[in-house]
């Protein structure tokens, strides 16, 4: 972040209950655009509420510890809100990479424009990869993540901002992900959770019934084929196929 080539920008950093020396290494750091706030261990979107209640600027995105952004992924990402007055969001390229983060093992790219939310809804990975969109932030809205999920929070957050906003990306990088980080899609009950919580809030959103239609066979294959290997449970995995989702 040090490097970006756009140098007037504010990094927030939430140490949401870390046990390792993250504070200490923060603290030596003495940069006025590095802002910390610390907390008790509440979950990511607790800690990145605490982020959005405390930005001051235009536009932001989100970081998780784990991955990096390249030295130009902010500037490029601007230049693209200035040319496109109109689009309130701007994803790009991801790079995949190894733990050291030196090595790409896999890349990612969006290959849909516009308003995208009816695509959201189907779990459309043209246009979602992860938390790594820049947002254009409006002053009249209020930026909050649903708490107390361990997965589809950013799914749910970036849903109700697609209702009424366009979504654009650049041809290069913008950010750097660490393959192999602790993943909420290990968890697979909490997988299943924020999954079944997805469907019922895009509905509440007014997604379309063709769209509904299809997301609950998305789901219901996603959950099926996470029991299935990762808990090693047919039972478990056959049960899920049966969710009523209303």
């Amino acid at each position: 972040m040090l490097h970006q080539s756009y140098a007037d920008w504010e990094l927030l950093i939430i140490n949401d209950g870390s046990t390792d020396n993250t504070e200490e290494i923060i603290l030596q750091i003495k940069d006025p655009r590095i802002r910390y706030f610390k907390q008790a261990n509440k979950g990511v979107s607790a800690a990145r509420n605490v982020g959005l209640q405390h930005l001051r600027g235009d536009y932001f995105c989100f970081l998780d510890a784990d991955d990096a952004l390249p030295p130009n992924s902010l500037e490029i990402r601007l230049k693209q809100f200035q040319t496109n007055p109109q689009v309130s969001f701007v994803d790009g390229h991801v790079s995949i990479r190894d733990q050291e983060l030196h090595t790409e093992t896999s890349h990612y790219k969006p290959s849909i424009k516009g308003n995208i939310f009816n695509d959201l809804v189907r779990l459309n990975t043209s246009c979602y990869f992860g938390p790594s969109w820049m947002i254009k932030r409006d002053p009249s809205r209020e930026y909050k993540l649903i708490e107390g999920l361990s997965h589809a929070e950013d799914l749910c957050f970036y849903l109700s901002l697609a209702k009424d906003g366009l979504y654009d990306y650049v041809e290069e990088e913008v950010l750097w992900y660490r393959k192999g980080h602790t993943s909420a899609m290990s968890n697979v009950k909490g997988l299943e959770k924020g999954y079944n919580f997805y469907y019922d809030y895009a509905k509440s959103l007014g997604a379309e019934k063709k769209d509904l239609t299809y997301l609950k066979w998305r789901l219901r294959r996603i959950i099926f084929l996470s029991y299935l290997f990762d808990t090693k449970s047919p039972w478990a995995a056959l049960k899920s196929l049966f969710h009523n989702y209303k």
